[in-house]
């Protein structure tokens, strides 16, 4: 291969090296989305015994006190 091929652009062989390549990409994307998905479902707070933990219930809470102090902040501008 010479310099003068190299200047004009790839050279022929390149498509299967891309397609190889995009091949792997996508092999690598979805095991990583698959152990990602693992590796949440394990990360979230499940419910033990009938009734969710307490970190479950505190986070429930403290969503619903920010959602109700956003909405009331936002009804007495209105005013």
């Amino acid at each position: 291969m010479g310099l003068a091929r190299r200047s004009r652009g790839y050279p022929q062989g390149v498509a299967l090296f891309n397609r190889r390549n995009a091949v792997l990409g996508w092999s690598v994307w979805k095991l990583g989305k698959r152990a990602g998905k693992k590796k949440a479902k394990g990360a979230a707070p499940s419910v033990e015994g009938g009734k969710p933990n307490k970190s479950a219930i505190a986070i429930a809470l403290a969503g619903i006190a920010g959602s109700l102090m956003f909405w009331r902040r936002r009804n007495s501008s209105e005013g």
